[in-house]
Order: C-alpha cells, then sequence, then structure tokens
C-alpha cells in the first residue's frame, strides 16, 4: 500500500514548506485551508496531519465518489461527487478537505511533493 507517513516527528521544526508545497501543486496558492496535509499541536505536542489512507472517508461517501486504487490510494472521483462534505467531516486528521472555490474536495494521493519539499526528511512516501 502507498502511502505518506511521519519518519521523524522530533525533527519537524514547522516551517511548513509540505503545507505550502501541497497547497501550491493544487490550489495554485498557499492557503493553510487547501492542504491535504497539516502541522499542528495536539495538546502541547507538534504533530504533522497526514491521510494514512484509512478509507473512512470512502466508507461514508453514498456515492461512492472515493474508490481505493491498486496501489492502495484512496482516490476521489470528481465526476461522481456530489460534494455534501461527509468525508470532509469523517476524516480523523482533518486532510480531506473543501476549498470555498472548488466544486469537489481533496485528499492526499500520496504523490510526495510534500516529501521534497520537507527540508529536514520528516516524510516519506512507503510502498508497504
Amino acid at each position: 500500500m502507498k502511502r505518506l507517513e511521519v519518519r521523524d516527528q522530533d525533527a519537524c521544526m514547522s516551517c511548513l514548506a509540505c503545507e505550502v508545497s501541497c497547497s501550491e501543486a493544487y490550489y495554485k496558492t498557499y492557503d493553510m485551508r487547501k492542504t491535504a496535509i497539516r502541522v499542528g499541536y495536539e495538546g502541547d505536542t507538534l504533530k504533522t496531519f497526514v491521510c494514512t489512507q484509512c478509507g473512512k472517508c470512502a466508507e461514508v461517501c453514498e456515492v461512492e465518489a472515493i474508490t481505493q486504487n491498486p496501489k492502495g490510494v484512496y482516490m476521489i472521483n470528481k465526476k461522481k461527487c456530489v460534494s455534501c462534505g461527509k468525508c470532509v467531516q469523517a476524516c480523523p486528521y482533518a486532510v480531506v478537505v473543501m476549498a470555498n472555490d472548488r466544486p469537489t474536495p481533496s485528499k492526499c494521493i500520496a504523490c510526495g511533493i510534500c516529501v521534497k519539499a520537507c527540508p529536514v526528511d520528516v516524510l516519506v512516501i512507503s510502498e508497504a
């Protein structure tokens, strides 16, 4: 299964290069509400929130617009999506995003853009 993973959370310096690269790649602008990766705090601990390809978004999709590809990555079929937002609400890590200026949500597709952008190798794409 292909997925984005946090390799070394302790190395994260909260530079947000991962967020910026994701948002700019898919939305052509940096907006923290338009990124499929999130750096923030859980209590007092800095944490990088990534899509684990858990499938909770697909489970709640009533029109079956979210399916798992052969590599294990959950993908949103924008033609089938009715923009109900249930997948956004179901994501336990708040990394399925619905931008106001787009008709459908987006999520991590394990492309690796954020991995390349991270200056301290916090992230890795695994293919377990």
